[in-house]
């Protein structure tokens, strides 16, 4: 129930901020928050990272239906010990991401970005995808750093 509880709250979290984006920034397109290096730009984002995929909306949502399924197996796969716990924590935080730009694909058609770096040349992004990029980088390093072999062999730990 807590993992269910956890990803709920990400996801309303992610959307608030969007609704937020939608009252605040469409209005004025962009604010300045700390000159030469963040400003908060509304960007309606009809394609997925790096804006690849651009149009291809029916795609994007199958695929991402995809990933959030394979997600939730693997979660629900993994076993319940403690060590496995920053793994969980890792794909629960990538699922709540994936969710949170799923809702703004269905619901607008377009995923609401408005974080922008100014002091580099990089895409404007949102709370979920945040998420799932620390997610990932957190999946990353355990899987590099931490966890061995043994420990991502599901088959096996399921027959024993």
């Amino acid at each position: 129930m807590i993992p269910i509880l956890i990803t709920i709250l990400l996801i309303l979290l992610d959307q608030g901020t969007k609704l937020w984006a939608l009252g605040s920034l469409k209005p004025i397109h962009s604010m300045t928050v700390v000159d030469g290096f963040l400003d908060l730009t509304f960007v309606e984002n009809r394609g997925v990272a790096f804006g690849m995929l651009a149009g291809q909306r029916w795609l994007i949502l199958v695929l991402t239906g995809v990933i959030a399924g394979a997600l939730i197996y693997f979660y629900r796969t993994l076993p319940k010990k403690k060590a496995y716990l920053p793994l969980r924590a890792a794909l629960l935080l990538v699922l709540s991401g994936a969710v949170g730009n799923i809702i703004d694909r269905v619901c607008r058609g377009y995923v609401v970005d408005f974080f922008e770096f100014t002091f580099f040349d990089w895409p404007v992004f949102n709370v979920a995808d945040i998420y799932v990029v620390a997610g990932v980088i957190l999946m990353v390093l355990l899987i590099v750093f931490v966890l061995k072999d043994e420990d991502l062999d599901l088959k096996k730990k399921k027959d024993e």
